[in-house]
C-alpha cells in the first residue's frame, strides 16, 4: 500500500496528483477526515471539488474505499454523489465505492454544534469549516456516537433522534438561530436511505484481502500532516490523524505493508484558520501569490494566508511521515519573479536557532535563504529538460535539505500539467 499525504497545511494538491496517478491502482482509500476537506480535480477543462469521496473515482476500474477512520456526513455524501453524477454521467458511484461499516456519522446538530463553539466566546476560535467534523470525532472519543453500521439496526432511528434531541436542547439555550429539528432530522434519514445504496462492508478485511490477491491501494489523506492532531500546530489543527500512521490506523492495514509514501508540498506556503505562521507575507506579494495562485480554499471558498516555503517544518513532516518522494507544486506560481525565498532556521529572541520543529515559535524570527527566480512559460512545458537552471537548483537544494528526491513537479492546474522528474 502506499500512501500520498500533504505535508503542510493542506490545499498542496492532493487530489490532482491521485487522480493522476491512481490509474496505476487498484483501489484508492481515505483513511481521515470528513467533508471538511476538498480535493479539487480538473478534467476536459472543468473543475470539481471531491470531498468525501476518494480521488480515484473518475478510474472505471479502481475502487473507492471511505475507511474506517474518516466520519461520514449522509447528507454531504449525498449531495456530492448527485453533483458528481452531473459533472460527468458516465461515472457510475454505486458500483465502485465502498464504505467502512465503522465510520463514524456526522450528524445534523454536529454542524450546528461547532458553529456555536466558533461563535462563542466560551471557546477559542479555530476557524473551522463547521462541518461538525470536531463534534462526531469528540462523541466518538466519549463513546456517544453512532457509525455507519448502525443504519442497519432495528434501533437505529431512535438511538439518533435521541441524540439529536439532547444536542438541540442544549443548543437551544444558547443565542444560535436554529432550523427545524424536524426538518434536519428528516433530511438526515432520508440521506442515510439514499446511503444503503452503496456497498458497506468491513474495509479492513476488503483491503487486506485485496493486498492477499497482489492488488495495488493508494491511501489518500485529506488536511495535512502540520494539521494532524497530534502532531500539527495545535490547537489550530483537525480532528483526525493525516499522517502515515493515520493511514495505517484509519484504513486497518499494518504499517509492515507500506510501501511508498509520496508527500505533496507548494513552493510556498499557505494555511486558512488561524495558527501561528512564521513565513506569512502581510505585503502586495503575499496578494499577488495569493491571486496568481488561485489560494481560495476548494471547499469554503475562504482566501488563504500566504507565505514562504517553510523548512523547518517541512523537514518536520517528512521525518514523522517517513516521506520517500516528493511532489512540488505551485512553482509555476513563482515564477517571474527575480527572487524566492525559504525559511532555513527560526532564531528564538534567546538567540537560538531552530532548524527542525513541528512547534512553530509565536515569537521566532524566520531565517531566509534568498535563491534566484526562474522565468518560464510551463503551460508548454513537456520535459524536464525545459526547466530553467533556477528551478534546478531550487529543487536540489531541497533535495539536499530534505534528504529525499523530488520526482514529481507540478506545472500548472490542470490534470497533465504534472513532469516526472528523473533525480539523481
Amino acid at each position: 500500500m502506499d500512501i500520498v499525504l500533504g505535508l503542510q497545511w493542506g490545499d498542496e494538491g492532493k487530489g490532482k496528483f491521485i487522480d493522476l496517478i491512481s490509474e496505476n491502482y487498484d483501489i484508492t482509500a481515505r483513511f481521515n477526515g470528513g467533508s471538511n476537506a476538498g480535493h479539487s480535480i480538473e478534467r476536459n477543462g472543468k473543475r470539481i471539488t471531491l470531498k468525501m469521496i476518494p480521488s480515484g473515482i473518475f478510474m472505471k476500474r479502481v475502487q473507492n474505499v471511505i475507511g474506517t477512520g474518516t466520519v461520514l456526513d449522509p447528507v454531504s455524501f449525498k449531495k456530492e454523489i448527485l453533483n458528481l453524477q452531473l459533472f460527468d454521467e458516465t461515472v457510475q458511484p454505486e458500483n465502485n465505492i465502498v464504505i467502512s461499516l465503522k465510520a463514524h456519522f456526522v450528524l445534523p446538530t454536529h454542524k450546528l454544534l461547532d458553529i456555536f463553539m466558533e461563535e462563542s466566546s466560551d471557546y477559542i476560535t479555530i476557524g473551522t469549516t463547521k462541518n461538525g467534523i470536531a463534534q462526531a470525532y469528540s462523541n466518538k472519543i466519549l463513546r456517544q456516537n453512532v457509525r455507519v453500521g448502525d443504519m442497519y439496526t432495528p434501533d437505529f432511528e431512535n438511538r439518533v433522534k435521541h441524540i439529536l434531541a439532547r444536542d438541540y436542547k442544549m443548543l437551544a439555550e444558547g443565542s444560535l438561530e436554529l432550523p427545524s429539528l424536524e426538518d434536519i432530522s428528516n433530511e438526515f434519514f432520508e440521506a442515510v436511505d439514499f446511503l444503503k445504496r452503496f456497498k458497506c462492508t468491513e474495509t479492513e478485511i476488503y483491503l487486506n484481502n485485496a493486498l492477499a490477491e497482489g492488488k495495488a491501494i493508494l491511501a489518500e489523506g485529506s488536511q495535512a500532516a502540520m494539521l494532524d492532531i497530534d502532531h500539527g500546530t495545535y490547537p489550530y489543527v483537525t480532528s483526525s490523524s493525516t499522517t502515515a500512521s493515520g493511514a495505517s490506523s484509519g484504513l486497518g492495514v499494518s504499517p509492515k505493508k507500506i510501501g511508498e509514501i509520496f508527500g505533496i508540498a507548494k513552493a510556498y506556503c499557505t494555511r486558512v484558520g488561524n495558527g501561528v505562521f512564521p513565513t506569512e507575507l502581510f505585503d502586495e506579494l503575499g496578494e499577488e501569490i495569493r491571486t496568481k495562485g488561485n489560494e481560495f480554499g476548494s471547499n469554503t471558498g475562504r482566501p488563504r494566508r500566504t507565505g514562504w516555503l517553510d523548512l523547518p517544518a517541512l523537514k518536520y513532516a517528512v521525518m514523522i511521515n517517513g516521506v520517500t518522494q516528493l511532489v512540488l507544486t505551485k512553482a509555476d506560481v513563482l515564477s517571474g519573479l527575480k527572487s524566492v525565498a525559504v525559511c532555513t532556521h527560526y532564531e528564538l529572541e534567546d538567540g537560538k536557532m531552530i532548524a527542525t520543529s513541528g512547534i512553530l515559535p509565536e515569537n521566532g524570527k524566520p531565517v531566509l535563504k534568498w535563491m534566484s527566480g526562474w522565468n518560464a512559460d510551463f503551460s508548454t512545458m513537456k520535459s524536464p529538460s525545459e526547466l530553467p537552471e533556477e528551478l534546478i537548483e531550487f529543487l536540489s537544494f531541497l533535495e539536499a535539505e530534505l534528504g529525499i528526491p523530488v520526482t514529481y513537479l507540478s506545472t500548472g492546474p490542470g490534470r497533465n500539467e504534472m513532469l516526472k522528474l528523473i533525480r539523481k
